[in-house]
């Protein structure tokens, strides 16, 4: 089965630096096939037959802790689940015209329900915003982009059980795990 592997919070402002070559070796030694990786926010694409998303988080977790050192949250969603929500994704969802458009991911146990809610109603002057299963996707005019809710998503309670990625790298993500 195909999965995706995205890590939360490495290679940002020079923080939790991860060589993605060596984030590349280290799946390899969990067992893990045809690992690729894409760009350098850790996005990473493997084959393995394990099945317990659960299961599969925690050696994930646990394997680049003690290859980097430091503690690193992933969300693991299969390559299904991504090509599932895509097609849900909304009409007015990345468009590139002038906008920010962003798929949040949401991390179990969190659901996006409740990330929606912790982030509250939606300032629809501003911002769009809509959920297929765990994906949430959201859109915003770049100039008015401060005044929308989930600008200030992060130091909220929900910001620590999502990681993001742009329209353009969710999209490339789909047509990596093909």
């Amino acid at each position: 089965m195909k999965y995706i592997a995205l890590l939360r919070g490495i290679n940002v402002g020079g923080n939790n630096r991860v060589p993605m070559a060596e984030l590349r070796h280290c799946f390899e030694s969990l067992g893990y096939t045809n690992v690729k990786s894409y760009i350098n926010s850790g996005n990473i694409i493997f084959d393995t037959n394990e099945q317990d998303i659960a299961k599969l988080i925690k050696k994930c977790e646990q394997a680049i802790e003690d290859v980097f050192g430091f503690h690193v949250i992933c969300c693991v969603i299969t390559a299904s689940e991504l090509h599932d929500a895509l097609k849900h994704a909304p009409d007015w969802w990345g468009l590139d015209d002038g906008k920010k458009h962003n798929a949040i991911f949401v991390i179990p146990p969190a659901t996006a329900a409740s990330i929606m809610k912790v982030v509250g109603e939606t300032k629809p002057e501003y911002e769009k915003v809509t959920s297929h299963g765990s994906t949430i996707f959201w859109s915003a005019p770049l100039r008015t982009f401060s005044h929308t809710r989930y600008s200030k998503i992060v130091g909220t309670s929900a910001y620590k059980s999502i990681t993001i990625r742009n329209s353009n790298t969710t999209k490339k993500l789909v047509e990596l795990s093909v």
